[in-house]
C-alpha cells in the first residue's frame, strides 16, 4: 500500500509544488465565484476533489507537460481503488526519472534562451542607454538643491527629517516611487499603498548610501547613476545601463 500511495504522492508533488494547493495558487473568490459548480458540488469532498484537479492541471499547464488525461486519471482511480498499477515500480522510476530530464532540459533551453537575449540587449541597448544616463545626470546636477556626493548619488530634499538616520545593519520602512529618465514608472510602492520593508543594505548601492544620509521622516528624490543601481545587467523592467529616479519617504527604523 505505501508504494501505491508513494507513487501517486510523487506525481502530485512533481506537478504541483510543495503542496496540493499552494497559498500563492489558492483560488480567489472572484475567480472561483460564478456559482457554476453548485450543481456538481454535494459536499466538502466534491469541492476539495475539483480544487486538487484544478491545482494538478495548472500545474500541467504552467510546465507545458503534454500528458494523456484519461490515462493519467486512470492511474489514479487504479490506486484509489487499491488495484494493481499498470506500471512496475521499476517502471515508474525509469518513467519519471526520463520526465524529470527531459523537463529538466526544457527548463535549460529556456533560461538559455532568455541569457542571449539579455547579452543582445546588453549588447544593442547598454552604451546607448549610457550615454543619455551620462547626459541626463550632468545636466541634472546643475539645478538648484541638487546635491552630488562623491560617488555620483544625486540627491534633491523634498521634505526634511527630524529623526534618526538609519545604520547599515538597520531595518527600515519607506516609501518609493521609481521611474526611468524617460518618465517609465517600473516599481512604486506608493502606487500598491503598502509601504516596503528591508535591511538597508539589501538594496542598490544607491539606496544603501541614500537610506544612511536620511534622517528618519524625511522625503529625498534620488538620481542614481547605471554602476550605483543595476548597471549593465539591468532587469526585466530596467533595461541596461539605466539611471534611476526615486522619490523616497524613510518612514521609520524598525530595528
Amino acid at each position: 500500500m505505501r508504494d501505491k500511495v508513494s507513487r501517486l504522492s510523487i506525481l502530485i508533488l512533481l506537478l504541483g509544488g510543495s503542496g496540493l494547493v499552494a497559498a500563492e495558487n489558492a483560488i480567489s473568490v472572484a475567480e472561483a465565484g460564478t456559482g457554476s459548480g453548485t450543481g456538481i458540488f454535494q459536499n466538502a469532498v466534491d469541492q476539495t476533489s475539483y480544487a486538487i484537479g484544478m491545482q494538478i492541471g495548472r500545474s500541467l499547464t504552467s510546465q507545458e507537460v503534454n500528458v494523456n488525461v484519461d490515462v493519467m486519471f486512470q492511474a489514479i482511480r487504479d490506486i484509489l481503488a487499491k488495484k494493481q498499477p499498470l506500471l512496475s515500480m521499476a517502471d515508474f522510476q525509469k518513467t519519471m526519472a526520463t520526465f524529470s530530464q527531459a523537463q529538466q532540459k526544457k527548463q535549460q533551453a529556456a533560461r538559455d534562451a532568455q541569457t542571449k537575449l539579455r547579452a543582445t540587449s546588453q549588447a544593442k541597448e547598454g552604451p546607448k542607454n549610457l550615454a543619455a544616463a551620462t547626459a541626463f545626470l550632468e545636466a541634472n546636477k546643475t539645478k538648484e538643491g541638487v546635491k552630488v556626493t562623491a560617488s555620483g548619488l544625486q540627491y534633491l530634499v523634498m521634505k526634511a527629517g527630524d529623526g534618526p538616520k538609519p545604520k547599515a545593519t538597520d531595518r527600515v520602512s519607506v516609501h518609493y516611487h521609481g521611474s526611468l529618465i524617460d518618465g517609465t514608472v517600473f516599481d512604486s510602492s506608493v502606487k500598491r499603498g503598502t509601504p516596503s520593508q528591508f535591511g538597508v543594505t539589501g538594496v542598490i548601492k544607491g539606496w544603501i548610501e541614500a537610506l544612511q544620509l536620511m534622517e528618519t521622516g524625511a522625503k529625498w528624490k534620488l538620481f542614481i547613476p547605471p554602476e550605483l543601481a543595476y548597471g549593465l545587467p539591468g532587469r526585466p523592467s530596467i533595461p541596461p545601463n539605466s539611471a534611476l529616479i526615486f522619490e523616497v519617504e524613510l518612514l521609520e527604523i524598525l530595528n
